[in-house]
């Protein structure tokens, strides 16, 4: 398990956070539903070459949730400038899942943050995006977050399952859905996925072109939640390569095929 030891408040947000490595930064951004815990078998294969700076985005794993507490992808990139200001970093690496990549091209096009390198993948980026179940909850969030513990907890575990394309192991299983249970966890849970807005991407969109530093988008071919044509096109947008299939791989690629991630990100830190 990463530690994250430290604590930033933003925005009346505590936002945890933890650093492993030596050299320079590479920053890791995480995707819902899930927490900075994606990352634990992949970062530590950098640490002798980066210092790997990673942290759960507001309303997410460790950091604080809260009632009312605004959890979009419209804070989200207010962070990670925040943080680059507390890390001082200037042109970090940087590596980017799901909401974590919409986090990091909202900073980039939105907040003037620039990086040495971007490896993207099965991103939040182009509409159209939000599941049935998204839609569902949004329009129920009140009663999805009084559910009763058992039914919770066995949405909760269906939910995860389908993001990966293998099933997940008893020890991610618990990882993934521990901040998501109790009294706190589950309205969260229901939180995050009702502020779930196109809007945020939209806002965006329009505006992707090549950006100014290497750029590797890589996406799983089996990925159930966003298909890998998105990929493509985010690729086409974006970068002067094209998008990478990671076969045997669904949306959280962490778990499926952890090994693709790390090759392609010390391919491009050791260039």
């Amino acid at each position: 398990m990463l530690e994250l030891s430290d604590t930033t408040f933003i925005e009346g947000n505590a936002v945890r956070w933890g650093k492993i490595g030596r050299g320079p930064a590479l920053v890791a951004i995480h995707g819902t539903p899930f927490s900075s815990q994606v990352w634990r078998r992949i970062i530590p294969y950098f640490a002798e070459h980066r210092t790997v700076y990673y942290f759960d985005l507001v309303g997410y794993g460790l950091s604080e949730q809260r009632e009312g507490q605004d959890v979009s992808l419209g804070i989200q990139n207010r962070v990670l400038a925040a943080l680059f200001d507390e890390w001082k970093l200037g042109r970090p690496d940087v590596l980017a899942h799901d909401f974590g990549g919409a986090t990091a091209l909202r900073g980039y096009y939105l907040n003037g943050l620039r990086y040495r390198s971007l490896t993207i993948f099965d991103a939040v980026a182009l509409a159209p995006w939000g599941s049935p179940f998204v839609q569902h909850v949004r329009s129920h969030e009140a009663a999805f977050s009084e559910m009763p513990d058992y039914m919770h907890r066995a949405l909760l575990r269906a939910y995860l399952q389908t993001a990966a394309h293998t099933p997940l192991s008893e020890e991610a299983m618990d990882i993934y859905c521990a901040p998501w249970l109790g009294p706190v966890g589950q309205p969260a849970f229901y939180r995050q996925i009702a502020q779930m807005d196109q809007a945020y991407t939209d806002e965006i969109e329009g505006l992707y072109e090549e950006m100014d530093c290497p750029v590797t988008v890589m996406w799983g071919q089996n990925d159930g939640w966003i298909p890998f044509e998105k990929g493509v096109e985010l690729a086409t947008a974006i970068s002067s390569k094209e998008c990478m299939a990671i076969p045997e791989a669904g949306h959280l690629v962490q778990e499926d095929r952890p090994e693709a991630i790390v090759a392609a990100v010390l391919k491009r830190i050791m260039m």
